[in-house]
């Protein structure tokens, strides 16, 4: 049997669960979007393996990115976490986490609210004016790569390739978003 086109190789068995399941489905809550904005800063400058195993951890340590819950972490919790190996230990984006959690408080306050400021910018071909509106709203380790990374992440766009095997499942699931 052979394997079914992705847009990624990989013998890995979390990654092609990943790819097939979630990657570029539809995220529209603002925990779920926060948390993929905070996962992909994260994952700048490492493979997106090292986070996707660890993400389970970085749940327990941010507690499921509730951002009312992380907006409140303070010094001792930026220490607890730098001691946590179980997630990426590196202090700004650790802080950018938070203040992350931070500013998606503030949207809801000044609108629009986190969900609508970035599914706003579907279809977009670049991530820069997403990332410079987030940056503009507080948020952290936000450039455009790694915005654009999570806009393909949450379905904002459709970065499977053509001949990927769930382009077409999780263009439906987009459409239906609107």
């Amino acid at each position: 049997m052979t394997e079914p086109i992705r847009c990624w190789e990989t013998s890995d068995p979390a990654y092609n669960s990943y790819h097939d399941e979630e990657w570029g489905r539809p995220v529209v809550d603002e925990r779920g979007l926060l948390e993929r904005l905070c996962l992909e800063g994260f994952q700048a400058g490492l493979s997106w393996l090292t986070i996707l195993r660890k993400r389970e951890a970085f749940r327990r340590a941010f507690v499921d990115f509730d951002p009312e819950r992380v907006a409140r972490f303070g010094e001792v919790d930026v220490e607890r976490l730098l001691g946590d190996a179980g997630i990426v230990r590196h202090r700004g984006k650790i802080e950018a986490a938070i203040a992350n959690a931070r500013a998606t408080l503030a949207l809801r306050e000044a609108g629009p609210p986190l969900d609508e400021l970035m599914w706003e910018f579907r279809d977009q071909a670049d991530g820069k004016a997403l990332s410079r509106s987030l940056k503009a709203a507080g948020f952290r380790f936000v450039g455009p790569t790694t915005v654009y990374s999570s806009m393909e992440a949450c379905g904002i766009v459709n970065g499977h390739r053509a001949d990927c095997w769930v382009r077409d499942a999780v263009e439906a699931e987009r459409q239906a978003v609107r």
